[in-house]
């Protein structure tokens, strides 16, 4: 049987030899570069409709009443949170900084989708279900727990190595957010 680790499911790059060019980028590498920026610019720009009308969103204003029909009161306020919990996660998501944070906010916004919206219609998005929401939310998890790749700010940081510890801060944050907003 094998023993759960803490390791990061991607191999480290070759030890540097003095004199050594640096190691060249691995697929790994881009395939994280890739998920990040494709699930984070789309969060972000998702945010950004929300927040500021961009990218032909409704706008704070229309937004805060949709959450208020939804039962979040103030709608204003929760839509402020939402949107740029969007935002900022999806940016700090592309970027690979503050990964374990970006994805906990990723990650309560889209429990919060799911739990007041789409888990009523099922799983496919086709039917209005959970399919869009979840895929992010794993999507985000699963860079919290690989980490975020060489291509990201966090690399210089121990949380930039990913493992069972930033899965978790992910996770439980995520989880977190979502139960107290969901209570208020």
């Amino acid at each position: 049987m094998k023993r759960i680790t803490n390791r990061s499911a991607r191999p480290a790059p070759p030890a540097a030899q003095p004199g050594a060019a640096e190691p060249v980028l691995t697929a790994a590498d881009c395939g994280l570069l890739l998920l990040r920026l494709t699930v984070g610019l789309t969060m972000a720009g998702h945010g950004a409709q929300k927040v500021f009308g961009l990218f032909g969103g409704d706008g704070l204003t229309a937004t805060g009443k949709a959450f208020a029909s939804l039962g979040f009161r103030p709608g204003k306020l929760f839509a402020v949170i939402g949107g740029l919990s969007e935002l900022l996660g999806g940016l700090g998501l592309a970027l690979g900084l503050l990964t374990p944070l970006a994805a906990a906010a990723l990650i309560g916004v889209m429990i919060n989708a799911m739990a007041t919206v789409t888990a009523a219609h099922g799983l496919w998005d086709a039917d209005g279900g959970v399919e869009y929401n979840l895929c992010i939310a794993a999507a985000a998890l699963a860079v919290a727990a690989v980490g975020p790749g060489r291509l990201a700010v966090d690399r210089f940081f121990p949380w930039g190595r990913g493992g069972w510890g930033a899965a978790a801060v992910a996770l439980v944050l995520g989880g977190a957010g979502a139960a107290l907003t969901l209570a208020l």
